[in-house]
């Protein structure tokens, strides 16, 4: 966890909130459950201890630690800098297998995408619009471990679309931004790199689209581009197309 991340319910201090905690004044937080866990056994924090801290869509800073034992942990925090900036960057998901969904969404909060769209493709089972991974609880847990690892604060918006035909039909004009691009193993066209401006990514399921999917996001301005000749999993796509385009 390179980042402590707290939520406004852990400060000492009444009536917390976003505003009132810009103002760098220094507060207090007491942290019990999973993040007491992870800073007892990895981090091994002690009083006295100086941590990286960061208020869940709101300001980073440092924390210093004043008590810690078995129950709780009580910090003394200066929340004084913006969270780092976030890529340009919109992805368009196939939905994965839960395993693979969860390193997903950790994945795309570490790399900076603010906005992730989660649709149906010919290839999706049926069964994963069904797992409990798509309650909106198990998303953010997901989300705000992502968040911890890339030193960032602000949960990304994840959006689902159960139908892939009226998402392009009615809806893709309000979610796409810049450059429309779709990665396919069979396109002619090799990946681009560093793309200035704007950009909308869709990545399919293992095995790709459909022949028929990827006309149909050709005719909404979407190119093809391929990585090459490897196959690769939705897991290892998603970082080398991020870094690559980025």
């Amino acid at each position: 966890m390179n980042l402590v991340l707290l939520e406004e319910a852990d400060f000492e201090e009444a009536a917390a909130s976003l505003a009132s905690l810009a103002d760098g004044a220094p507060r207090h937080v007491v942290l019990t459950g999973r993040r007491l866990l992870h800073l007892r056994t990895v981090h091994r924090a002690e009083q006295g201890r100086e941590l990286r801290v960061g208020l869940i869509d709101g300001r980073v800073g440092s924390g210093v630690v004043e008590t810690i034992d078995a129950e709780r942990a009580r910090l003394r925090v200066t929340l004084t800098e913006p969270p780092p900036a976030k890529l340009d960057f919109t992805l368009l998901l196939s939905l994965p297998r839960p395993k693979t969904l969860r390193r997903v969404l950790q994945m795309a909060a570490t790399l900076g995408i603010p906005h992730l769209v989660l649709m149906n493709s010919w290839r999706v089972e049926k069964s994963y619009w069904k797992s409990p991974q798509l309650h909106s609880a198990a998303l953010r847990e997901q989300l705000l471990l992502g968040l911890e690892q890339g030193g960032d604060t602000v949960v990304p918006q994840v959006e689902l679309q159960r139908l892939l035909v009226p998402f392009l039909r009615d809806e893709i004009e309000g979610v796409a931004r810049g450059e429309r691009l779709i990665a396919h193993p069979s396109a002619t066209t090799p990946c681009p790199r560093h793309v200035d401006g704007p950009l909308t990514l869709a990545l399919g399921p293992e095995g790709g689209f459909l022949a028929e999917e990827v006309e149909l996001f050709e005719r909404h301005g979407f190119t093809p581009v391929s990585l090459g000749a490897r196959l690769l999993r939705v897991e290892q796509a998603v970082p080398a197309l991020v870094g690559r385009l980025t």
